[in-house]
């Protein structure tokens, strides 16, 4: 966290107060449509997403989360509203994890933490907002292109029928681009 912004002794001690270990089965529904956001995961180890399901089970990824990260269904937890999407672990994960009702009164009376919360926000969005123009923008093979240059390990990391339904390409042409294109 002091690699973000330095945070006085105090702050830490309450904030670092908050985490409590958690561990989760892989394909575990951690957050589920139409309910609060509990919790702030810090993930330690693991693949997770958070993902959209309809009632025409039309299903879009997302976001994936992995360590070192944060997780969870953030405007749900911050805004207090039902989710509006799933949280999802791909493999066993383990976290640290805070409880939102203990979270956002610290927030409130600790500057140092709501800022650096805004400051993990604030690359959320950024993040968000270039992924936007990537779908709206992008080939298929920009938008592989694109998540690769951005995170080349992913293929390791998360099942190929996620990361196409992620992209939102059909799960053969992603195996085509992927024999395609050299990595």
């Amino acid at each position: 966290m002091n690699a973000i912004y330095p945070i006085p002794e105090t702050e830490w001690e309450a904030f670092a107060g908050l985490w409590k270990p958690f561990s989760a089965r892989r394909k575990e529904v951690l957050t589920l449509s139409g309910k609060p956001e509990k919790y702030l995961y810090f993930v330690l180890e693991g693949v997770q997403r958070v993902y959209y399901f309809d009632e025409q089970n039309r299903e879009a990824t997302l976001v994936f989360t992995y360590a070192p990260s944060f997780g969870g269904v953030l405007d749900a937890l911050l805004l207090q509203q039902p989710s509006r999407y799933f949280y999802e672990t791909l493999t066993p994960s383990t976290f640290l994890r805070a409880p939102v009702s203990d979270l956002l009164p610290l927030i409130a009376i600790k500057p140092t933490i709501a800022f650096i919360i805004r400051q993990g926000l604030a690359q959320a969005l950024s993040g968000v907002l270039e992924r936007l123009v990537e779908l709206q923008c992008f080939t298929s093979e920009e938008k592989f292109r694109q998540l690769l240059k951005r995170s080349p390990h992913i293929l390791q990391l998360v099942p190929h029928k996620y990361l196409a339904n992620y992209l939102g390409i059909e799960a053969t042409n992603f195996s085509k681009l992927i024999n395609r294109i050299r990595i």
